[in-house]
């Protein structure tokens, strides 16, 4: 089964995504690891990616793109994908589309998790305490927040239109949240 999660940053994403994955043994494609890894190697991508991090740019289409790729056509991942936080513009939803056609998969449901900037703004407070995550400045997060909101409203516009799309009110308790996406996965 092949699930996505977006929402903004801080929205629970990864923390759902976590969950699905030991639930359905699957595989957690989080673009914000997948980019996190490729900073700690140093390469020229993850140089670039640091750039547009620290500046609350997302990273381009093209290196998300090709870095998800690989995980799209891996045959032990194949139709047991948990996208967390992608697709997050409308050119990566058609290109999630088209990788998904081409390697013969689809999308099983889709969880918005709709959460206000106010909340988003305690919970990064918190998860910068707890996780200890560089990417958790206040100001750069803001700054992705408006961002998310800017770039995701076509996405959101895209897959709305989904019978298999579901929107979640991303401001409940975790336990909540977990207990609607069981409904509609009817576990």
């Amino acid at each position: 089964m092949n699930i996505i999660l977006f929402g903004p940053p801080g929205a629970g994403k990864g923390t759902q995504a976590k969950y699905l994955v030991k639930k359905l043994n699957g595989y957690q494609i989080s673009t914000g690891e997948i980019l996190r890894e490729e900073i700690k190697k140093d390469t020229d991508i993850g140089k670039k990616i640091i750039n547009n991090i620290n500046e609350g740019k997302f990273v381009s289409d093209e290196i998300v793109n090709n870095l998800l790729k690989n995980h799209v056509f891996d045959p032990n991942q194949k139709g047991n994908l948990i996208f967390d936080g992608y697709p997050r513009s409308l050119s990566q939803a058609k290109n999630l589309d088209l990788l998904l056609n081409e390697s013969n998969q689809k999308i099983d449901h889709i969880f918005f998790l709709n959460v206000n900037k106010d909340t988003i703004i305690e919970r990064i407070k918190k998860r910068k305490i707890l996780e200890k995550r560089s990417d958790d400045d206040l100001d750069t997060i803001l700054k992705r927040y408006d961002t998310y909101i800017e770039t995701t409203r076509p996405v959101l516009d895209f897959y709305s239109k989904n019978s298999n799309f579901h929107e979640i009110d991303g401001s409940m308790e975790i336990e909540q949240i977990t207990s609607k996406i069981e409904a509609f996965l009817n576990f």
